[in-house]
């Protein structure tokens, strides 16, 4: 069995890095030449001095919904189905050809897949989970429109693996086809698995899979131990319909480790500003991918960066796993209320260094505190700021609510910038 995909696993860090930051402003000027998008969103911007992290990070975030927003205005004017984002299509588009697939997601939003071998960069977590080449694999993940199955099996490929393309649905179907075909690997959500072993022990199968690569949902450590005492050992992988393969647990257990060509970063949520190591935020990535050359798009999911190298030789950055999701929109009082407002909220007051605003009340009753950190050493009025900050807290979200300094160091380091504490029963 490898041990790793290829070398660019394990180079240094270093090494790593100056590839990755080389890499960006070729990476910005073909966006800009060859996406409608990032033409407009990068006006004005010179790919030449766009060659750190701190450069980067100067640049605009591109949210889900932004884009979703783009591709329908795109759509009803009988346009770009992608929005202008895609550097590839098919004849008729005004674009180059050479999408082999194009993928729809919820919204709908669409996604193109290139030529490439392995183009969605899911063999590294293939190798990780134990696949080996040569193996059957048994892809659950739907092939029906969407995406999953064919980033999985794009990589099985890659790896040298058969597929059975078992979809979605179907039990009796699929666990007959696995009892004749006799697969040792899985790919698929991990609920799908579960029905998958349950359905089996009903008719007294032995289950002839003993590895998995999950995804799709979470596979909390319960449910991978319940897999392991039915002989699967299960590993997890973090991927987008966007993005493809963003990061992929390893043997060691300890978080998931990032995807090679993907510079990754964690913000807070509701702007583009990266937080401390450790700190939780949201997943913004830079894909090197040429045909959909994402520039900081933010995928909407919470995580955070763990320190140190992960034991299983692999050299590149790890992160805790999905925490939860970064838009915490909510509606007080009849009107929605944003994280960007609540950063627009901090950016307005300098000495304010994080800031979390909470709803309270029964249906109806609709109050709201902002609780915030201020930055040490800080020496002031502190009632002439609380006034200055409820002023602020009206002027841009429209509503009346309270102003609280807390204790530095005492918000759950959690990455909510709105929490809904309200109760509805």
């Amino acid at each position: 069995m490898p041990a790793h995909f290829d070398t660019l696993e394990t180079r240094s860090p270093a090494e790593r890095e100056a590839a990755l930051m080389a890499a960006l402003p070729a990476h910005i000027r073909h966006a800009q030449t060859h996406s409608a998008a990032y033409a407009q969103l990068l006006a004005g911007i010179d790919p030449d001095r766009i060659r750190s992290r701190a450069a980067l990070a100067t640049l605009p975030v591109i949210r889900k919904h932004e884009l979703l927003e783009r591709q329908q205005a795109s759509r009803r004017a009988g346009a770009d189905p992608f929005g202008g984002f895609a550097a590839i299509g098919w004849k008729g588009l005004l674009r180059a050809s050479g999408a082999r697939r194009v993928y729809q997601s919820p919204g709908p939003i669409y996604e193109p897949e290139g030529q490439g071998a392995n183009y969605w960069r899911s063999a590294r977590a293939m190798v990780a989970a134990g696949f080996e080449p040569g193996e059957l694999i048994h892809n659950s993940f739907s092939y029906h429109l969407t995406p999953g199955a064919w980033i999985m099996e794009s990589g099985a490929h890659a790896l040298g693996c058969t597929v059975i393309p078992g979809g979605v649905g179907n039990t009796e179907q699929q666990l007959a086809a696995i009892e004749d075909l006799r697969p040792s690997a899985y790919a698929g959500t991990p609920s799908f698995l579960r029905i998958l072993v349950e359905k089996a022990e009903q008719a007294g199968l032995a289950l002839p899979i003993r590895k998995a690569l999950v995804s799709g949902e979470a596979c909390p450590p319960s449910l991978r131990d319940w897999f392991g005492q039915h002989g699967i050992v299960a590993y997890q992988c973090y991927a987008t319909a966007d993005a493809g393969l963003i990061a992929y647990e390893t043997p060691a257990r300890e978080g998931l480790v990032l995807g090679e060509h993907v510079i990754l970063e964690i913000v807070r949520p509701g702007t583009g500003d990266p937080v401390a190591e450790g700190e939780v935020g949201e997943v913004v990535v830079t894909v090197l991918n040429p045909d959909y050359p994402l520039v900081r798009f933010g995928t909407g999911d919470l995580s955070a960066i763990l320190p140190g190298p992960c034991p299983s030789g692999r050299t590149n950055t790890r992160i805790k796993g999905w925490m939860g999701r970064a838009d915490q929109t909510t509606k007080i009082k009849g009107m929605f209320v944003h994280p960007s407002q609540v950063a627009e909220i901090v950016r307005r007051h300098p000495e304010v260094l994080k800031a979390r605003l909470v709803v309270t009340g029964e249906m109806a009753d609709d109050r709201m505190a902002l609780q915030v950190e201020l930055r040490q050493p800080w020496q002031g009025d502190g009632q002439a700021l609380v006034g200055a900050l409820e002023d602020t807290m009206r002027e841009v979200t429209k509503l009346r609510g309270h102003a609280v300094l807390v204790q530095a160091g005492s918000l759950p380091n959690d990455g909510k910038v709105i929490e809904d504490a309200r109760r509805y029963d």
